[in-house]
């Protein structure tokens, strides 16, 4: 079992949705970056999504592409994803981390070396945006023999007829994305997401998570009414953009998650 499966399985037996939160590594610096990720769990956060910088996001919007090369500029690499990952650790054992991005940096660095890594580091999932489920034997089926969850995107396009393969290898939990398009993009309505949220679980017994358009603690609360828990991603990294402080960032969070954990 890992830290992602016993999260869900504590949040269903106190009846609560899963508030989860994207960060991307190393922005604006490592130092920053590590303080905010360790004040994550304190602020109401069930479960890490740790952003993996990359040259060429394709699926992120600019706030998120603007993270990753604010944190590549300050010399974020995937090994220093992975020691950041390393000194949570070494203050919180049960919060689980899945790390965010492309499979880019983990080709090059090798799968094998790469989730050998990851596991010994403390990741316990990984969401990989631009592998499908057809290329499940690049990286997918050696991660779950590895112990690592993985995790897969369903979108509004996701029809009947291809929802059963995003579903064949999945793990951990579903991330449906509530609007078609880059993040950070329109908003997130509870009406639009709630019958896309019953058709997958009509599918699978894993949780489904929803993410991008959310930015508000009512937003957080009216999806995560609809569905196992919300993501916020965009709306916190706009955070650090600003330069807002680390206290004010982590504030900004809290609400997010009472707001989901409210529903």
């Amino acid at each position: 079992m890992t830290r992602i499966n016993a999260k869900f399985a504590a949040l269903k037996a106190e009846n609560r949705k899963a508030f989860v939160a994207y960060v991307m590594a190393g922005d604006p610096d490592f130092a920053t970056s590590l303080e905010i990720v360790k004040g994550l769990p304190g602020a109401g956060v069930d479960i890490i999504e740790l952003g993996l910088p990359f040259t060429d996001p394709m699926a992120d919007g600019p706030t998120i592409q603007l993270a990753g090369q604010r944190a590549l500029d300050a010399g974020q690499t995937l090994q220093k994803t992975l020691d950041l990952a390393r000194a949570f650790r070494q203050t919180d054992d049960t919060t689980p981390i899945v790390m965010m991005g492309y499979f880019n940096p983990i080709y090059s660095r090798g799968v094998e070396t790469f989730l050998t890594d990851a596991k010994a580091a403390g990741i316990d999932g990984l969401i990989v945006v631009d592998l499908p489920p057809e290329e499940d034997s690049e990286l997918c089926l050696p991660a779950q023999a590895a112990g690592l969850n993985f995790i897969r995107l369903a979108t509004p396009t996701t029809d009947d007829k291809r929802l059963p393969k995003v579903l064949q290898n999945t793990s951990g939990f579903v991330y449906y994305v509530s609007i078609t398009g880059i993040t950070g993009a329109a908003s997130a309505e509870a009406s639009d997401v709630a019958p896309e949220v019953a058709r997958i679980k009509a599918k699978t017994d894993l949780p489904v998570i929803v993410g991008f358009g959310i930015r508000t603690p009512e937003t957080a609360r009216s999806i995560a009414s609809v569905a196992d828990g919300a993501v916020v991603g965009s709306a916190i990294v706009k955070q650090v953009e600003e330069k807002k402080p680390v206290a004010e960032i982590l504030a900004y969070v809290k609400g997010l998650a009472e707001g989901a954990h409210s529903a």
